[in-house]
């Protein structure tokens, strides 16, 4: 933290849940304030899942750099400040993230000093980790975080403490952990509180009236940004209570807060933070010490208010109904403290079970399917547009007498969804204990309702749109290769899994009326019905010439003629082989497309350097010319898109030097088993932006 001039720090770990990364140890800041980011899931858009993920820095100089890239972070930290996440890992060992907080640079990027100083802390911490789990300590991470060592808080030199001691204002002294340090003989006589009862405790300890979420958001700001942060606070939960304003003046070394006497709030907060203490305080005076208790209940899910926000935004990301519900899940619940949830979707007046979460196995089997006549929460919900909200089992079971339910204790909230006035299907959320329903969270949860409506209508013309293009490319891709003597052809597609999954690679074998075999390998831009159209137009095409009997320079130059007039404003790479499977002569053309790989009987492996041109659809004008080689028996050739080879934010030709490492390592025969292991790594990434074709040939006896 010191070496690259942060004021906070951490390190998230793994935790025993697959998946789930757990704040360790946090310095430089109050641990509480930072309660809903200390459980991290890998897969979430957010820049320590990012440096876990790819096993490369993250960094993030400014505001403005991170709400590019990370939304999500942005929409619960909206403040100026920079952080850099170095991942820690040890050879293919993946540990954790080591993040560090300090002052924005607008415009100026993170120096190299500071990247080369950030990844020797990751590497040393590496090694600690190893040492310990060849020690045989597990290196994962269970429970809350603690806390870093900080130095003792500070009392102030003698004369700094009697003048701060005439001043009539209220002054303590914080440090970077929000412990208190110094308090002025002002603050003991409005709290009522002895210096020395306060000295050294977490501020949110010694005042816990201070400790209410609501005035979280303005201590995160004092914090984080360095500005100076003014807010009201009221003091007490029972009446007479009182208001005080508060003032935050945060430097690098400490935050120096004052409070002061006010008859109302002395400042418009820019958050829910005024919103929230005047409800908080109301609902303490009239005396419900169940509402109130609700309202200072675990800053766990109080703190997590901020997570709707980051649902809406995930949403905008989420492409599939299955997508869909896996951020309700991860974003939702925990933003409420749910532990069950449940998506119907309305199909022919009926609903159907579309997700469910934390229920009984088999439990909501017999509301399968049920009609929109069926007097059930979860129908009603969405035949009247109103969302119900239960206190506890025995309201629900008071309201609907009979029905099943899956627990004596709990509660439940039953939301409409609806898109645009149009019936979606409903959401079931479920609570381990009895609990109310504040005004704010019903509004809230209404609300995100409907976002997640929308979200599934258009998830679900998604998913309808992704299954023709599957049905359309799983006809255009060939069923089987032609079994030649003296030659083994295997071919492999996987669709990506980001966006729309299916895209316009092909591959194909061909064999010509002159005894020839064809080996065709290309790959349409773009994704989705257009692009695998456009495929099987140019597979067509390619075939016709080829069985024609033309040159691999004039299969290609006339599929690109093709390609041109069709005009379907997208263009395509293609590898284009021309083998005598007697004597493994090879005529080769290319467009645009990733060098091929041959792999020698001694297992020596190398990127072939094939002349080429353009890629297809450009120019009229191109010209492919013509390489000439042999495949020796033995011998293995493998063609492939450059979804197999590109990663985000890594150069290509890292990803083909590690497929030619893959393929020299491979064994020759079975050519299946081959290709499996060149494609096994793709196809267990969850995370995959493209789809990607592989085809290998061998010569054999």
């Amino acid at each position: 933290m010191e070496a690259v001039g942060g004021y906070a720090a951490g390190v998230y770990l793994r935790s025993p849940t697959t998946g789930l990364l757990l704040m360790a140890v946090f310095t430089g800041l109050p641990l509480q304030l930072f309660r809903p980011w200390w459980r991290m899931q890998v897969n979430r858009p957010y820049p320590v899942a990012e440096a876990y993920r790819s096993g490369q820095a993250v960094l993030l100089h400014d505001a403005e750099s991170a709400m590019s890239r990370f939304p999500q972070l942005m929409a619960g930290l909206p403040f100026p400040f920079a952080s850099l996440y170095e991942p820690v890992t040890a050879g293919t060992e993946r540990f954790g993230v080591l993040v560090v907080l300090r002052e924005a640079t607008p415009g100026i990027p993170v120096g190299t000093a500071d990247r080369e100083r950030l990844r020797r802390a990751a590497e040393r911490l590496a090694a600690d980790l190893v040492a310990l789990a060849a020690a045989g300590a597990p290196v994962l991470w269970e429970g809350d975080p603690v806390s870093g060592p900080a130095p003792a808080p500070e009392a102030g030199a003698e004369g700094a403490r009697k003048a701060a001691d005439r001043l009539a204002q209220a002054v303590l002294s914080l440090d970077r952990q929000g412990r208190i340090g110094y308090v002025n003989t002002a603050a003991e006589h409005l709290l009522g509180i002895g210096g020395p009862q306060l000295q050294g405790r977490l501020l949110w300890e010694a005042l816990p009236w201070l400790g209410h979420p609501a005035y979280e958001d303005h201590f995160r700001a004092g914090f984080m940004s360095g500005e100076p942060v003014h807010f009201a606070a009221r003091r007490g939960r029972h009446a007479p209570a009182q208001w005080l304003s508060v003032d935050l003046y945060p430097s690098v070394d400490g935050v120096t807060l004052t409070l002061g006497t006010s008859a109302k709030p002395a400042y418009a907060p820019a958050s829910r933070a005024g919103r929230d203490a005047e409800a908080a305080t109301a609902t303490a005076s009239a005396g419900d010490t169940d509402a109130d208790a609700e309202l200072h209940a675990s800053a766990d899910e109080a703190s997590a208010l901020y997570r709707p926000v980051a649902l809406a935004i995930a949403l905008t990301e989420a492409v599939t109904a299955r997508q869909v519900s896996a951020v309700v899940t991860e974003e939702l619940l925990p933003a409420f403290g749910g532990r069950q949830l449940a998506i119907y979707l309305l199909d022919e007046r009926h609903l159907y079970l579309a997700w469910e979460t934390g229920f009984p196995l088999g439990f909501l089997n017999r509301f399968d399917g049920v009609s929109l006549d069926v007097r059930l929460p979860g129908v009603e919900t969405l035949t009247t547009g109103r969302a119900m909200f239960f206190e506890s089992m025995q309201h629900l079971a008071a309201a609907y007498p009979g029905i099943p339910l899956d627990a004596d204790v709990g509660a439940r909230a039953f939301l409409p969804l609806i898109a645009s006035g149009r019936p979606v299907g409903s959401c079931i959320l479920g609570f381990d204990a009895p609990r109310g329903f504040t005004p704010e969270e019903r509004t809230a949860l209404t609300a995100l309702a409907g976002l997640i409506a929308q979200a599934l209508a258009r998830a679900r013309r998604y998913d309808s749109e992704a299954a023709l293009a599957r049905g359309l490319q799983s006809a255009l891709l060939p069923h089987r290769l032609p079994v030649r003597e003296h030659v083994a052809t295997v071919g492999r597609y996987l669709p990506g899994t980001q966006g729309m999954d299916v895209g316009g690679d092909w591959y194909d074998v061909v064999e010509t009326g002159t005894g020839l075999l064809a080996l065709v390998i290309g790959d349409v831009q773009g994704h989705g019905v257009a692009a695998a159209a456009t495929m099987g137009q140019l597979r067509s095409a390619v075939r016709a010439f080829a069985l024609s009997g033309s040159t691999p320079q004039q299969v290609v130059s006339g599929t690109n003629q093709l390609l041109i007039d069709l005009d379907p404003g997208q263009f395509a790479s293609c590898c284009y082989m021309l083998l005598d499977p007697d004597s493994g002569s090879v005529m080769a053309a290319r467009a645009g497309h990733p060098q091929p790989l041959l792999r020698h009987p001694d297992g020596r492996t190398e990127v072939l350097d094939l002349a080429g041109g353009v890629v297809l659809g450009i120019d009229p004008e191109a010209s492919y010319p013509v390489t000439e080689l042999r495949l020796t028996t033995g011998s293995v050739l493998a063609l492939y898109t450059d979804g197999l080879v590109e990663k985000p934010g890594t150069d290509i030709d890292v990803g083909v030097e590690r497929l030619r490492k893959a393929l020299a390592a491979a064994r020759p025969a079975p050519l299946t088993e081959a290709a499996d292991r060149l494609i096994s790594e793709a196809g267990n990434t969850a995370d995959r932006p493209d789809d990607i074709a592989l085809l290998l040939a061998s010569r054999t006896d």
